[in-house]
């Protein structure tokens, strides 16, 4: 059997977002990762809930299912434990996943669940014709926060950690190199692997991430963190992130200026959850942290699920997938 590309991920069915959709750069990077990571399309699911994420599961040469808002990490969940040879992936965004998702989403990461979910973060509700979201920074103004918004937002990367995530990962739509292997990484990974995708909406939330991406800040705003190695950035490389051991938080610093030596710099271990808190939770003035910021070995809901007497469990899950409406046996 060849190899398979890119363009054997993709399907016969017309892709709608609207022109210049971050959406388009994601699609192409989950095929291309798909293809490098030999993903087998009769063994591979996306689930996805509401939005304009949401329609991804059209676009992917794979088994799919599009479901209902904010419900696609329960249904992925009965994907997964109904068939645990599947890789099944959770396609959904900040509005589906953190507001009316929150809960469902929570409880796959609490769990530990086998699943790989991406979720676009664009700051807003894009498909519903642009109110401010979980996400929203404080004053956006929207249809539903004329006045701009009040509310304090929710940190994808804190929701995870807090409910105990194994994986997170940072990454931005435009970053072709960079996103097939985040991806692959979260495949990979045995457990819930949690990647948040920060995604430009060009019609109601232009550009809200140019302060981190464009290309002439990108250097000094964006930390790129890898496993063992200095947290150094800037276009020499010339600064970089250092414990302060009396706030205990990553304070940006230039090496070289007032004492700072390369020795000071905080070494990247993804396996530490304490540094990963720090990592997405730096604030203001300091750079965004991008890549695996998190992962760690855990028991895995699925793996211990069929651990416990399989043979039962495996001939139970086949009489209910077979037994049609069980409103009919009444």
């Amino acid at each position: 059997m060849n190899a398979l590309t890119f363009k054997d991920f993709a399907t016969d069915q017309e892709v709608r977002w609207c022109p210049g959709c971050g959406d388009y750069a994601i699609l192409k990077s989950v095929q291309r990762a798909l293809a490098d990571g030999a993903a087998d399309p009769a063994n591979t699911v996306f689930v996805s809930g509401i939005g304009c994420s949401s329609r991804l599961p059209y676009y992917i040469e794979t088994y799919g299912f599009h479901t209902i808002h904010g419900r696609a990490p329960a249904f992925a969940t009965g994907v997964k434990l109904a068939n645990p040879e599947l890789d099944v992936w959770v396609v959904t965004g900040d509005g589906d996943g953190l507001s009316i998702g929150g809960n469902h989403l929570l409880h796959a990461l609490r769990r530990n669940i086998d699943l790989n979910v991406l979720l676009f973060n664009n700051e807003i509700y894009g498909l519903t014709k642009g109110q401010y979201s979980p996400t929203s920074r404080p004053g956006t103004n929207s249809p539903s926060s004329p006045a701009g918004s009040v509310e304090s937002p929710i940190a994808p990367g804190q929701f995870a950690l807090g409910a105990g995530a194994t994986f997170f990962a940072r990454c931005v739509d435009i970053d072709q190199k960079g996103m097939p292997g985040i991806f692959n990484a979260a495949k990979d990974h045995a457990g819930t692997a949690f990647v948040e995708i920060l995604q430009n909406c060009i019609v109601y939330n232009k550009d809200v991430f140019d302060d981190v991406v464009a290309k002439k800040n990108a250097a000094d705003n964006q930390v790129l963190v890898q496993h063992g190695e200095p947290l150094l950035f800037g276009k020499e490389k010339d600064k970089g992130l250092m414990l302060n051991t009396k706030t205990l938080k990553l304070e940006p610093v230039v090496v070289g200026a007032d004492g700072v030596s390369i020795s000071d710099i905080q070494i990247h271990d993804e396996t530490n959850p304490t540094l990963a808190q720090m990592l997405v939770d730096m604030g203001p003035g300091a750079p965004t942290a991008m890549g695996i910021i998190h992962r760690r070995e855990a028991p895995v809901f699925d793996q211990q699920f069929w651990g416990i007497r399989p043979r039962s469990r495996k001939q139970h899950v086949k009489s209910l997938l077979r037994t049609g409406n069980l409103l009919d046996r009444r």
